[in-house]
């Protein structure tokens, strides 16, 4: 395992990641939104320690009730069944109607946890820097390599600066666009959600078209 995997390797890895990660969470793949939310980890921690009061739904229910009890007063509550008529032994009617089928649990409806974001930024960086010392190819350097300095600058200043206008604009288009190559391409896509298919061929369209510049033109 010292080269690059074949085509069919990599896609059979990405696959069974994504598919792991959906089963075992119940919840899309996606790095940029697991980025969002580390790097606002104090709101995002305020909102889970709101969520985890109501992590039961009977006890959200009950709030519910009591909230509506405050607005609406006590008369949105269900009237009381009336009384039997004098005379009439029989018992009061039951609700004989079918329960209603039971909705999904709240958990799975709020975000995936703070601790599993940051668990996959690390395994992302831990699980590159394995496959580069397994490989061979780690190596601290200061630059982009050979290829980057020829076709856009080995210049440092130059060099922050490209890398961080590139780094913006990818920020900006991945919010825009409400996923990164991960959570379209990967669970988007997976799932045939019209707005994946159209992001992820602009992605690819985009690369194969900024490449072409650089290789020819520039």
């Amino acid at each position: 395992m010292t080269g690059y995997w074949p085509w069919w390797a990599g896609a059979s890895g990405l696959a069974l990641t994504t598919i792991t990660y959906a089963v075992t969470t119940d919840r899309s793949f996606g790095v940029s939104g697991a980025w969002d939310r580390v790097l606002h980890w104090r709101a995002e921690r305020r909102v889970e320690r709101v969520n985890e009061q109501f992590a039961d739904d009977r006890v959200l229910a009950e709030a519910l009730a009591v909230a509506a009890a405050d607005q609406f007063g006590a008369g949105s509550a269900a009237p009381a069944a009336h009384p039997a008529p004098h005379g009439d032994a029989r018992a009061p009617r039951q609700d004989v109607r079918p329960p209603a089928s039971p909705s999904p649990s709240l958990a799975s409806l709020l975000p995936a946890p703070l601790v599993s974001q940051v668990a996959l930024l690390l395994s992302i960086f831990v699980g590159g820097w394995v496959a580069a010392v397994t490989a061979g190819r780690f190596q601290l350097r200061l630059d982009m390599g050979d290829a980057f300095g020829q076709i856009v600058t080995d210049k440092p200043i130059e060099m922050i600066g490209a890398l961080f206008v590139g780094g913006v604009l990818v920020g900006f288009g991945t919010r825009l666009a409400g996923g990164c190559s991960s959570g379209h391409g990967l669970n988007g896509c997976g799932r045939l959600q019209p707005v994946s298919i159209v992001a992820t061929a602009v992605f690819f369209a985009t690369g194969v078209l900024v490449s072409f510049l650089l290789w020819k033109v520039i």
